[in-house]
């Protein structure tokens, strides 16, 4: 089995180095960054839809469903003071939704509509016209419209079936927009990029790439996650040219290694950098089989005796096949050890456990995620 790793690294090393380099892959710095100032906010508000089908709250249940549906009739010149109703067709909703940067007055957007009391579906329900809050209290957008439910339900006298999530929905272009975010984006007079993914490397080529497009020293590193643009020194016409400048130029983003296991489905995903140390693993699986049967031993006819039952237990270990005492050479990358394991039949959950095993032993040089 030794021998065998040992020749599959070795042939898998050798057309990797008989193939043609592999040229590493420039991203855009708009796909690598967030702009300052450039982002979205987002909203969230309380309302009520009607029309369903008598799948709304309960509202013994869900007494805010009364309170809500009060205040709206009364709004409208209904006074509903001391009567009693009970109707089906009405479902207290969390609405949220996302401003996005620069949205103008009169702009629309779309909106999820959640469900928060006892009803059961939301399938062909409008919603009420619903005022939509920042984190600053403030009224930024009202939304109203049908829903589109994703989900489905169907109930017999016995049985119930739901496939998806009708208590949830959403109203495309659902919400108007009645405030702007009072941000002038023309007086900047610096501009900071925010990586997604901080790393020392990829912010100092961003800022060599964009000081050479500017043909001067505009562009500073902060830190791993922030390069400052002052855009006195761009020579753009306004902020806004400075950032379409910028935006497209191309980037080679410096990827950390990680190795990234989901234990669920099986899958393992893992980086070009990873590499493994010399190790030498050996793997197999051991089932312990224990069975009871016991004997029911009856005594003799005309007798006095009892019934006893006697135990009766089978025990056995079972040991499955699996990988002997295999050495990995120092180098190796993860992904030629892997292409290893496959060819030797292992498992996804038994590789899952080798990789588990070569990361505590300290010979996996990479972040190992676990999901």
């Amino acid at each position: 089995m030794i021998s065998r790793l040992r020749l599959f690294v070795a042939v898998v090393l050798g057309v990797v180095a008989l193939a043609a380099p592999v040229t590493a892959q420039n991203v855009r710095i708009k796909d690598l960054v967030e702009f300052d100032g450039v982002r979205s906010n987002d909203l969230v508000g309380y309302g009520l839809v009607v029309g369903l089908n008598g799948t709304g709250d309960g509202l013994r249940n869900a007494p805010f469903t009364e309170e809500i549906m009060t205040n709206i009739l009364e709004r409208l010149g209904v006074n509903v003071t001391g009567e009693q109703f009970r109707p089906k067709n009405v479902a207290a909703v969390f609405v949220t939704g996302r401003l996005p940067p620069f949205a103008r007055t009169g702009g629309q957007i779309d909106v999820t509509v959640s469900a928060i009391g006892d009803a059961k579906s939301l399938l062909g329900g409008t919603l009420i016209m619903t005022p939509l809050n920042a984190a600053d209290g403030q009224i930024y957008a009202v939304a109203q419209g049908t829903i589109i439910a994703g989900g489905i339900e169907a109930t017999g006298q016995a049985a119930t079936v739901i496939q998806g999530v009708p208590t949830s929905g959403v109203i495309p272009a659902g919400a108007r927009v009645e405030r702007e975010v009072e941000f002038d984006f023309t007086q900047l007079s610096s501009l900071r990029l925010a990586l997604r993914e901080p790393d020392f490397t990829t912010a100092a080529r961003i800022e060599s790439v964009i000081n050479r497009q500017f043909g001067r020293a505009s562009a500073i590193m902060l830190d791993s996650g922030t390069v400052s643009v002052d855009l006195t020194k761009s020579g753009a016409r306004s902020p806004a040219h400075a950032v379409v400048a910028i935006e497209n130029l191309p980037v080679e983003p410096e990827r950390r290694a990680r190795v990234v296991v989901d234990q669920r489905s099986g899958t393992i995903v893992m980086g070009e950098d990873v590499r493994i140390s010399r190790v030498a693993v050996s793997q197999g699986n051991l089932t312990l089989r224990i069975q009871e049967a016991p004997i029911a031993v009856q005594p003799n006819p005309f007798s006095e005796g009892e019934t006893v039952v006697v135990p009766r237990t089978e025990t056995g270990i079972i040991e499955e096949p699996g990988i002997g005492l295999a050495e990995i050479p120092g180098g190796t990358t993860l992904s030629e050890v892997i292409a290893g394991l496959n060819a030797l039949g292992v498992s996804p959950r038994d590789m899952i456990d080798i990789l588990k095993s070569i990361k505590a032993a300290g010979a996996l040089h990479a972040e190992f995620v676990v999901m």
